[in-house]
């Protein structure tokens, strides 16, 4: 449904993982081959991670003719808080700001039935704006759309990370042989409140954007560390010969 309603406005290139990515991340399939597969022109299905499909399509089935803008998602389920972290969706949008192409991560926050269409709307006319307006160069944008009736949607705020509220997340099991297994479950329960975050933002029924950065560098603090080993250096206890010197 996107594809159709993108292709209305622009050339459209899709390149998807075969099977369901949850929770890749920015993981990159390096020990094994990649196949792919084309389904029909200029879309394309590929043995590996969202990150991998970024790399092939821009390296190899696009011939390195860079696109105008890359689209990630819909995807079904939000990407807010520390959800971006485990993200394929987001992941794929960071691996193209990586080859400075203008990106977007697009969420559907909530659960099923989900509503395709209208985030399939709502994405086209976030994207053609954004091909106009791009993102500084190497900043790319987390959407999540509400799952509810356009309707009830509110409008658009620009939001920050979220945070979770983590509690147990591992459940044991024993299987028929009386040897133990585990499930990775639910995170917690629940997000600490801020009305400036994603999560609070979603839940008002806004589409939440988030300006996200490749370089992870937690700027504030290479001060207060340049300080800190300043003050080691001076103690005398980096040893030259090998390790720290007692």
């Amino acid at each position: 449904m996107l594809e159709q309603m993108l292709g209305q406005w622009g050339e459209v290139w899709v390149v998807a993982p075969e099977r369901d990515q949850s929770a890749a991340s920015h993981s990159v399939t390096l020990r094994s081959p990649l196949r792919i597969r084309q389904v029909s022109r200029r879309w394309f299905a590929v043995d590996g991670t969202p990150t991998d499909c970024i790399a092939l399509a821009i390296r190899s089935i696009m011939n390195s003719n860079k696109p105008d803008l890359v689209v990630a998602g819909v995807n079904e389920g939000g990407n807010i808080g520390e959800d971006i972290v485990y993200s394929g969706t987001v992941s794929a949008a960071m691996e193209a700001t990586l080859y400075g192409v203008p990106a977007l991560a697009v969420s559907l926050f909530g659960a099923e039935p989900f509503q395709h269409r209208m985030a399939a709307q709502l994405t086209v006319n976030l994207a053609r704006f954004f091909a106009q307006h791009p993102p500084p160069a190497e900043t790319f944008l987390n959407i999540n759309i509400p799952n509810v009736p356009a309707k009830e949607l509110r409008g658009v705020k620009v939001a920050k990370q979220g945070k979770r509220i983590l509690g147990a997340s591992v459940v044991e099991k024993v299987d028929p042989r009386g040897e133990k297994y585990y499930w990775l479950g639910g995170y917690g329960p629940g997000w600490k409140e801020g009305e400036d975050t994603d999560f609070h933002t979603v839940r008002e029924n806004y589409i939440s954007i988030t300006p996200l950065k490749v370089d992870l560098t937690d700027h504030d603090s290479l001060a207060l560390l340049g300080d800190i080993v300043g003050e080691i250096e001076n103690a005398g206890f980096w040893g030259l010969g090998g390790g720290l010197a007692k």
